[in-house]
């Protein structure tokens, strides 16, 4: 039999302050509970939500999961008669040969008149060297004064970098156009060329250009900002061990990349200067708003992927309509060579009015609410372009002009130190600028080594 201890009686003082106690642990037990249940009513609703795609959000396609397709291969088209490669419009040199013998009876004809029958083209290049030129300069003792004296250098061949302005430009191209990390192009440097150049070296060589690309980038942000319309984005990129931001301005024949490490507003500011453009085109995002003097455009396809998630997410009252009013805006935008100002004028109203309508319908769920207030708070920026013809209703032209900053991120992660950064901004501009006004890449880098600007195409 086991004895049980004594535990002494407690007062009801005691036994008071224990219930108190307890139902004070109760009461904050009972809050805890009612905060988790909350927690988890609030998980339950974002499990309920759509994922996030590259069609209702702006999550980038790479990221994007795309359907398998069939593994049976599509039956190839049928062939063309005479398709073939166009003939080289300036070749190098030319064989025209005649024939000697009948192919059939083999009979004498090389004093027949004869007649170009087939022409082709066999293309092939020339073994890759270097032209290395060697620089003796002699000197002696001068007879009259007994003082030593030396050659004077050739022009274009004093002593200094030994690599030449094409060998200059190959390398500029190779590492910001074809993305080519530092150690690959030194072996591409060797294997290719025969060449021995260390890392350093080039990386020597690219510092040393970037006085000239920074002119040339002067000069294109000086165009740039003379025009009345800037369209602008920006995207993350990898400086030293931080994450910075490459910034684009650009719009018609130019484009300027700028990268720092802020995504605000001071960036905008530091490339505008005293300069407000009349018309600005972006994004939703804060640091780009508020700079036009005259209609800031919103992107239209920015919104158009955020009402397909609302849709996505079950709204079916709000989203669907201003989906169709959106469309029907890029449609008129696609149209506007064809149509009269008067007629433009006509059909913005038209849309304002639509807008106003759809604006009373009331949405359905946390997603329309959400599509709702983005509506009212951007109206003013939704339509501005139907008026312009100047204006795009999309930032798609950013995004494009982004694009290679992005593929270099992911192919060299970006930049180990702030000049390579700016130098990259630099060339980015020139490169872009290049595409834009039809200069091929390597001639644009040429003139921008010899101190030459870009030419404009009328």
């Amino acid at each position: 039999m086991r004895l049980v201890p004594d535990v002494p009686p407690l007062s009801v003082a005691e036994k008071d302050a224990l219930i108190a106690t307890l139902l004070a642990r109760v009461d904050e037990l009972a809050v805890r509970v009612a905060a988790l249940e909350g927690e988890n009513a609030t998980l339950r609703d974002k499990l309920r939500l759509p994922s996030k795609t590259p069609d209702n959000s702006s999550v980038p396609p790479s990221q994007g999961h795309k359907a398998s397709g069939s593994a049976k291969a599509k039956p190839k088209g049928q062939v063309h008669a005479g398709a073939h490669r166009p003939l080289h419009p300036d070749p190098t040199r030319r064989r025209d040969v005649l024939a000697e013998r009948c192919g059939h009876c083999q009979a004498d004809v090389r004093g027949v008149c004869q007649m170009a029958v087939q022409a082709y083209d066999r293309i092939e290049i020339p073994e890759i060297v270097p032209d290395v030129t060697r620089v003796t300069l002699h000197g002696g003792t001068c007879p009259c004064c007994a003082r030593r004296f030396k050659a004077s250098p050739p022009a274009g061949l004093e002593p200094g970098s030994p690599f030449g302005a094409n060998l200059r430009a190959f390398v500029l191209y190779l590492r910001f156009a074809q993305a080519i990390p530092f150690e690959r192009l030194a072996r591409l440097m060797s294997d290719l060329l025969g060449l021995q150049i260390s890392e350093g070296a080039l990386a020597n060589m690219l510092q040393d250009s970037g006085g000239a690309f920074a002119r040339q980038s002067g000069m294109i942000r000086d165009r740039l900002l003379s025009g009345t319309i800037l369209q602008s984005d920006e995207t993350s990129a990898r400086v030293g061990k931080a994450t910075w931001w490459t910034w684009v301005f650009h719009n018609g024949d130019s484009a300027c990349f700028r990268i720092r490490p802020s995504r605000g507003k001071a960036v905008v500011e530091e490339f505008l200067g005293e300069v407000r453009p009349a018309f600005w085109v972006s994004d939703r995002f804060g640091a780009q708003m508020g700079w036009a003097s005259t209609g800031h455009q919103a992107c239209l396809a920015h919104l158009l992927r955020d009402v397909q998630y609302a849709i996505d997410a079950g709204e079916a009252a709000f989203a669907p309509a201003i989906k169709d009013l959106l469309k029907q805006a890029v449609a008129i935008g696609r149209r506007r060579g064809r149509l009269k100002d008067s007629t433009l004028a006509a059909y913005a109203a038209r849309l304002e009015a639509t807008l106003d309508r759809l604006l009373r319908i009331a949405p359905i769920g946390e997603q329309g609410l959400k599509l709702l207030r983005t509506i009212k708070r951007f109206r003013q920026h939704l339509f501005v372009f139907v008026t312009h013809r100047d204006l795009p209703p999309t930032n798609n032209g950013s995004e494009q002009a982004l694009r290679p900053c992005v593929v270099f991120r992911k192919v060299t992660n970006c930049f180990r130190s702030h000049w390579g950064a700016s130098l990259y901004a630099d060339v980015r501009s020139v490169f872009e600028t290049a595409r834009r006004r039809g200069i091929p890449v390597l001639r644009s880098i040429r003139l921008t080594l010899d101190g030459q600007p870009l030419p404009i195409s009328l």
